[in-house]
């Protein structure tokens, strides 16, 4: 680390900013079927309010290549250039179905940390991963088998193990995953799409309903989870997923040759110094939905930051209105 507190200033109010700015634009898709153009529109907000934070940024993850993805690629510079030199990670909505089909807990989401913290894997691009909150951190081992693991967090939470529910990606691959769970007696929670969403839940403070999340899921959202969680205070295990062997070979060709390896937290994001903040699409159990009300609409958002172990959450009016008067580009940026 190049300082011990290189980031003195908070980023995270600005960076709420960008988050209501991408679900402004989305929320307009909500249910219309047509998941490219709400990712389009969340893209162009996010990659516009991006440019006022005071930040000499450095997108590393985002929408993919440069060749892949004209805007919010890996490797482009985000922000005004000025200090502090960090690492950004996007994802201007995380639940792109769910935005399409009106379907609950759709977020925009960017998370900040110091230049060089964030992990990247650009040849396997899913990770199995298991998440828990504060209560129950030091209970689980991705290593070992699901009905342990639930078990120990169960007697870490003070619970039994009927009264847990275990956030999963409703996919064909995780039918032996569900069936442990079922065997072990705790519920399941299975969702379409949106696992970051689903690991915030699992640890957030209250009762989101969800304990813990496991499965197969994508790996640059295993980043942005992994922000999450260090400001919350919850813990995370990841393996590398090689969907074929033809995957696994290049990763090993890239120099990624332990795939067996367990990444914890700070694998994931080493710097306890970590900005994160969401804003609601589609409402959910997180975070309520975009409504629009005439010239006015209203946002929901959560921001967080592991330095201090804060989180506050958002109520915002924005006077759309006034924002159909501001110069060209302006608009996307909420106030």
């Amino acid at each position: 680390m190049a300082s011990e507190h290189p980031l003195e200033r908070n980023l995270a109010l600005e960076l709420v900013r960008v988050t209501e700015a991408a679900a402004l634009h989305a929320a307009r898709w909500m249910g219309r079927g047509d998941k490219e153009a709400a990712d389009q529109a969340a893209v162009d907000a996010m990659r516009t309010a991006l440019r006022y934070v005071d930040m000499d940024g450095i997108v590393v993850i985002g929408e993919g290549e440069k060749d892949e993805a004209p805007m919010l690629y890996i490797g482009e510079r985000v922000g005004t250039g000025r200090p502090p030199k960090v690492d950004v990670a996007v994802d201007p909505i995380d639940g792109t179905n769910l935005t399409a089909k009106g379907l609950p807990n759709a977020i925009t989401v960017v998370a900040v940390a110091e230049r060089g913290a964030m992990y990247y894997a650009p040849h396997i691009v899913y990770m199995n991963k298991i998440v828990v909150g504060p209560e129950a951190k030091g209970a689980i081992d991705i290593n070992a088998p699901v009905r342990d693991n639930l078990f120990r967090v169960a007697r870490f939470m003070e619970r039994n193990v009927e009264d847990l529910t275990v956030c999963v990606l409703d996919r064909p691959r995780h039918e032996g995953l569900i069936s442990e769970v079922r065997e072990a007696g705790a519920r399941i929670k299975l969702i379409s799409d949106g696992d970051v969403a689903g690991a915030i839940m699992a640890a957030l403070p209250g009762d989101s309903g969800v304990d813990v999340l496991m499965g197969i899921g994508g790996t640059p959202e295993a980043v942005l989870a992994a922000s999450a969680l260090k400001c919350l205070g919850g813990e995370m295990q990841c393996k590398l997923w090689p969907r074929s062997q033809a995957e696994r070979e290049r990763a090993v060709e890239a120099g990624n040759r332990d795939l067996d390896r367990v990444l914890c937290l700070d694998d994931l994001v080493a710097s306890d110094d970590v900005f994160f903040a969401a804003t609601g699409v589609t409402g959910g159990e997180l975070l309520r939905s975009v409504h629009y009300r005439r010239d006015f609409a209203e946002t929901y958002s959560i921001m967080m930051r592991s330095r201090s172990g804060t989180m506050r959450r958002f109520e915002t009016h924005h006077h759309i209105g006034l924002k159909r008067d501001l110069p060209a580009g302006a608009a996307y940026v909420p106030d």
